[in-house]
């Protein structure tokens, strides 16, 4: 069927925002039965978990160990949750890591039913363990499982998992004696329904597993490729969710990046400056009314993803670089669309002052140089190894993620050393 003829409802085709509505409306919806009223599936509930212990541990990998650089080494255990539709989501389950079983037909295997968050756990210099943020994460996957056609559940409830297989696995694999260490988290959700068929999942599998990652970025600076020719996402699609199809036809163009000498791919779409890879991109510039701005894409087109950290360096910095309240200069955050040419612009004019890009896996990570054209614009790092204002962002976070300062966002995770 052509696009030109699925006709949506009266009351959503004055908006160019269809598929957002859509999220919105179901958002509601979920919201609804979950706070009782309305209901007609079991909601998903922390409280009905499992607890099934490893008889067979593994071995926590010393510092250094090469495994550590495969992002494949797990802990003892991951969190399980299966949602059928007619009933809803069965008790969750705490229990050893392992494969998944799906029949060759899974929904998630033909069709892309498959969304996903990254998250951290940290070890904090004080000895204890912290999540930096997880109601954020949490609702963010909601909004991404429903853009998808997975069913919804209450963000809280995700968040209790996860706390749950933290407490378990995290005195062992991030020991006390290990601080300012971090594991890597993942929560996923895919259609697990053993049947062919374009609709939505009749099933779908919730799982959480956490796993050693490597620290990425470069002390040199990231060196980026402005996208000529393909683009991440655009108006009305679902570049704002964090799906699976949002990245697997990005693996092309960044293998081709890397193969000329660079790290990852700045995406742009006709021209304006979307995302760094799979992160956000921010610069940092003196505009020509002389003042310092930290400028990146602004969220309302859907096609930019409303990353964790990103909002965390927005708030922080309207919090503390503004109002005389930092010995830097004092900078002013602008949320807007802006080209390539801009920043061409600003860097033959000078007026760039440092450029990075900022994510969970690479945390923040500065910029050194953009391709534009096959001309590498050389980008300031007025520390060496950063920019002054990326640098100070970062300190902030840390200390926060690993407990020198005590912050609302630094939640911290009451430990179990054994299961009950």
């Amino acid at each position: 069927m052509a696009p030109s003829a699925i006709t949506p409802p009266h009351e959503v085709q004055q908006t160019a925002e269809l598929t957002a509505a859509a999220v919105a409306q179901k958002l509601a919806e979920t919201s609804k039965k979950t706070n009782g009223t309305q209901q007609t599936d079991r909601p998903l509930d922390a409280s009905l978990l499992k607890f099934t212990k490893t008889t067979t541990p593994m071995v926590v990998p010393e510092p250094g160990d090469p495994i550590i650089d495969t992002a494949s080494q797990c802990t003892d255990h991951m969190i399980t949750a299966v949602w059928k539709i007619g009933s809803g989501w069965e008790a969750p389950e705490l229990k050893p890591y392992g494969n998944l079983s799906l029949a060759p037909t899974a929904s998630v295997l033909h069709y892309a039913t498959e969304c996903f968050e990254g998250m951290k756990m940290y070890r904090g210099y004080d000895g204890k363990l912290r999540l930096f943020r997880p109601d954020a994460n949490c609702r963010r996957m909601l909004t991404s499982s429903l853009r998808i056609s997975l069913p919804g559940f209450e963000p809280a409830e995700l968040q209790k998992l996860i706390t749950a297989m933290i407490a378990v696995d995290g005195p062992k694999w991030l020991p006390k004696s290990r601080p300012g260490t971090f594991l890597y988290l993942r929560p996923s959700m895919i259609g697990s329904a053993g049947a062919l068929g374009v609709a939505s999942p009749k099933e779908a599998t919730l799982f959480v597993i956490a796993t050693f990652m490597p620290k990425l970025g470069k002390e040199t600076g990231l060196k980026l490729l402005a996208s000529q020719d393909g683009v991440r996402a655009w108006p009305g699609g679902f570049g704002f969710a964090k799906v699976g199809a949002n990245y697997g036809p990005t693996l092309m163009a960044n293998s081709e990046a890397r193969a000329r000498g660079y790290d990852q791919v700045l995406w742009l779409l006709n021209g304006t400056v979307t995302e760094a890879g799979a992160s956000n991109f921010f610069v940092v510039w003196r505009s020509r009314e002389g003042k310092v701005q930290l400028v990146t894409a602004p969220l309302e087109d859907k096609i930019i993803l409303d990353g964790v950290t990103r909002r965390s360096i927005l708030q922080l910095t309207r919090e503390r670089l503004t109002g005389g309240q930092s010995d830097l200069e004092e900078i002013e955050v602008v949320e807007k669309k802006f080209t390539m040419d801009d920043v061409k612009e600003a860097v033959d004019e000078g007026r760039m002052i440092e450029a990075f890009a900022a994510g969970t896996a690479f945390f923040v990570a500065p910029v050194c140089v953009v391709n534009y054209r096959d001309k590498d614009l050389q980008i300031p790092m007025k520390l060496g190894n950063t920019g002054e204002y990326a640098g100070k962002i970062k300190q902030w976070l840390m200390d926060i993620m690993y407990g020198n300062e005590q912050h609302e966002w630094g939640v911290v995770i009451d430990e179990k050393e054994d299961l009950e």
